[in-house]
């Protein structure tokens, strides 16, 4: 086992709450085994850079100076650059040579499952690696920095703006992130109290969504003193329609790791139900009217609004948890490189244990179960498609501890 005298650390991917927690606990614990810890700026491409700028010296100084950890991002910064798309068939071994110019003996590095596929080719070129999981998407099979905070922003955003919908009794859709796994949608809608969530494991049907909404959406209008009524809506950015396919806009452009952008469903969605409701226009006009709220060619259907928050609900500040998990993850990365370890993904901490997994597993993707939305259909969530008549849950005891976050 090599002897372990610097570290190099760095953060890549989509910016997320978390990151500069995993930062401080990584150099807090560096500093504790008198190991010094490098700041490779600006992702993967400040990595293969390496020959041209300089890591900085995470000091105690400047660690306690500058790495705040309850703000969101991080301050060493991030890049959404995959290795091996560089057009240069010696990436591996210059990024070799660079380390070893710093005297780099190892790295920790930040990132989602993107980020880990690369780390996992890092680790196969001979370059010793421990990956920490980060992604507010919540897909991969351990918790990761950034979910908890994302969620509770989503989900302030959702409280926040029913004061204007309700004013306006409107009905709100609001499109989040979430490429394929709807935990970020699916959790924050629930913790919203939203009315409908859609995620991209289940297709949907429009039909089934306005059918929810205009049962729902009426209920309150008539029971409101006020003659008020609010629907809210928490979509993911990836939905598939009845057809099974994602949809996506006209562009179809791609993200610097080859995925196609998923984006715009909001407003599809939008369009798709002012349409229903303009061919259900006699349904709107008798309802509309006991209320004293329609008016012909201007208050003929309720109002729709889509609103696509987007970075903010990766920006801003970290949850206590988001905290509390960077700084294990960070600090117990330091560890595993001294104990050998490489080529894993930290998982966490339980009871003094440092738990870790091959990255290679830890990245595979992790959808929301069926049965826990089959579970909050039967409290009247709408998921974009019809609930079954029974739902059987299944009743166990279970042993021991319970560990999984989310």
């Amino acid at each position: 086992m090599k002897q372990i005298k610097k570290i190099g650390i760095l953060t890549s991917g989509g910016d997320c709450a978390g990151l500069n927690a995993v930062i401080w606990g990584a150099a807090k614990m560096a500093h504790r085994h008198n190991i010094e810890l490098l700041a490779i700026t600006n992702g993967y491409a400040g990595l293969y850079n390496l020959d041209t700028t300089m890591p900085v010296s995470l000091t105690p100084e400047l660690t306690d100076d500058m790495i705040r950890t309850h703000i969101a991002g991080s301050e060493i910064g991030n890049s959404r650059v995959r290795i091996s798309r560089i057009k240069d068939e010696h990436t591996y071994e210059k990024i070799k040579n660079n380390l070893k110019k710093h005297e780099i003996d190892a790295l920790i590095i930040a990132g989602g499952d993107d980020t880990g596929s690369v780390v996992v080719d890092l680790v196969k070129n001979e370059i010793d690696c421990v990956h920490v999981p980060k992604t507010m998407d919540l897909d991969l099979q351990t918790y990761s920095v950034g979910g908890d905070s994302t969620i509770h922003r989503i989900s302030n955003f959702i409280n926040d703006l029913r004061t204007t919908i309700k004013t306006h009794s409107r009905l709100l859709i609001v499109e989040v992130f979430g490429r394929y796994a709807g935990h970020t949608a699916f959790r924050s809608g629930i913790g919203a109290d939203a009315d409908c969530i859609l995620i991209p494991e289940i297709s949907i049907d429009y039909n089934v969504i306005y059918s929810h909404f205009k049962q729902r959406f009426s209920e309150r209008l008539k029971r409101n003193k006020f003659n008020a009524s609010i629907y809210t809506i928490v979509a993911a950015e990836a939905i598939k329609g009845p057809d099974g396919k994602f949809f996506t806009d006209a562009s179809k452009s791609k993200d610097s790791f080859g995925h196609v952008k998923l984006r715009g469903f909001g407003a599809n969605l939008r369009k798709q139900l002012e349409s229903l409701a303009k061919d259900d226009k006699d349904y709107w006009k008798t309802i509309l009217s006991e209320n004293g709220t329609y008016i012909k060619g201007i208050n003929e259907i309720p109002e729709v609004r889509d609103i696509l928050p987007g970075h903010l609900v990766r920006c801003g500040y970290s949850t206590p948890y988001d905290i509390s998990f960077g700084k294990q993850c960070g600090g117990s990365a330091v560890l595993l490189l001294l104990k050998g370890k490489t080529g894993v993904t930290v998982v966490g901490l339980e009871e003094g244990k440092i738990k870790y997994m091959p990255i290679k597993d830890a990245i595979k993707q992790r959808h929301v179960n069926p049965k826990d939305v089959e579970f909050y259909e039967q409290l009247g969530v709408c998921f974009g498609r019809k609930p079954k008549d029974s739902f059987v849950p299944v009743i166990e005891e279970v042993e021991g501890k319970i560990i999984r976050y989310m």
